[in-house]
């Protein structure tokens, strides 16, 4: 199927970079999920094609391109190669609310190198006890003059140690709740050590690490937002980026659909195509459906967001589009294994890194579960 309602230029961007995927990407996958490494060539043969600044504004050296466009770009090379896409999204993640909420000065000061692809950003909100309860997080700063001081840890951080800035969120007034949560920018040599590299099922090139902060001292300038603003912005982020991971979920399941679909052309069983049998038919037209489904309930979300929700749409669209996607993931790259049989079950072929990588999109940037909360929230306010 062929994605609707999108401009020649969007098209157009979609083969570029469907090409760089065939042709740079996917041959690296499989190495990439063995070595669990980040994968520094992909990075750089996105570089060379201007991608890590697509959604950064041309005043601070980016492409500006829409939501939709953004969404398209993970969404192809997901259906490569998952870790790959994550750098995109977590970039994404981690330069929205300097876009969104910083100061002119820490714009112009991270956003360009980020563009540039000379440097990355980690998100850096969840804690051993505060996931999905993120104003239960217990990290402190306290400010000093021109200064806070940052202590405590955050964890499941993805690209942690490969990334140079992290937008972190502490508690500046502890007895506050949600309202005592504020944001700050800070850069790696100013301190902040590392845990260990977690062992994933998935998402295995995408290094996630405990980010530790032992006193780490940030200039006030630094700050995202006023003092007691953090939450506000961590919501108002994840509302906009939670699309990042259902194109990472429809780019996923997308991979795996073609996948089957071509080893049921030329798989042969009682003497002819296994395609020819109707039961895997329909196994097939099924995963089609929920894929594009996914694809248009994510591309409305990306709209929204680029139409700027006149008519605050866009909590529920989001998480409605990430729960969605992510469950189709996991339902059609379950379903591209079984099609597969015993060669899906094995790493001749990518469909069990898929179903691997496809696991994380139920859970990160809010578990299904909490979507299904907001969703009905919003329906019931």
């Amino acid at each position: 199927m062929q994605p609707m309602n999108l401009s020649p230029e969007q098209h157009e961007f979609r083969a570029a970079v469907r090409a760089l995927a065939e042709d740079r990407i996917a041959p690296r996958a499989a190495e990439v999920d063995a070595s669990g490494e980040f994968p520094w060539d992909n990075f750089k043969d996105c570089v060379e094609m201007d991608l890590p600044g697509l959604g950064i504004p041309e005043a601070y050296g980016g492409s500006g391109a829409d939501h939709v466009t953004q969404a398209i770009l993970v969404e192809e090379l997901a259906r490569v190669c998952a870790s790959t896409s994550l750098i995109f999204a977590v970039n994404a993640l981690s330069t929205l609310p300097l876009v969104n909420w910083a100061s002119e000065e820490v714009k112009a000061r991270y956003l360009p190198p980020i563009a540039r692809g000379e440097s990355q950003a980690s998100y850096c909100l969840s804690e051993a006890d505060a996931g999905s309860d993120a104003a239960a997080m217990k990290a402190r700063a306290v400010r000093d003059g021109d200064e806070y001081v940052l202590s405590g840890s955050k964890y499941w951080i993805s690209n942690a140690g490969i990334s140079d800035v992290y937008v972190v969120f502490a508690k500046t007034d502890p007895d506050a709740g949600a309202s005592g949560v504020s944001c700050f920018v800070v850069e790696r040599d100013w301190g902040l050590r590392f845990g260990k590299l977690e062992k994933k099922l998935g998402m295995r090139g995408s290094p996630t690490r405990e980010v530790i902060l032992d006193g780490v001292r940030v200039p006030a300038a630094n700050r995202v937002g006023e003092e007691g603003e953090g939450f506000k912005v961590a919501m108002h982020t994840l509302d906009r980026s939670r699309t990042s991971i259902a194109a990472q979920a429809v780019g996923i399941a997308q991979g795996a659909l073609d996948q089957a679909t071509a080893y049921v052309k030329q798989r042969k069983a009682f003497g002819r195509p296994i395609a020819e049998f109707q039961g895997l038919q329909f196994m097939l037209a099924d995963m089609a459906m929920r894929t594009e489904a996914a694809r248009m309930l994510t591309y409305r979300a990306c709209a929204l967001i680029d139409d700027g929700d006149p008519e605050g749409q866009l909590t529920a669209a989001g998480a409605a589009a990430k729960c969605f996607a992510g469950d189709t993931a996991m339902a059609v790259t379950t379903d591209a294994v079984q099609l597969l049989g015993g060669y899906g079950y094995t790493q001749d072929f990518p469909l069990e890194r898929m179903m691997r990588d496809a696991k994380i999109t139920q859970i990160y940037e809010g578990t299904n579960q909490i979507q299904r909360v907001v969703i009905a929230r919003e329906l019931l306010r």
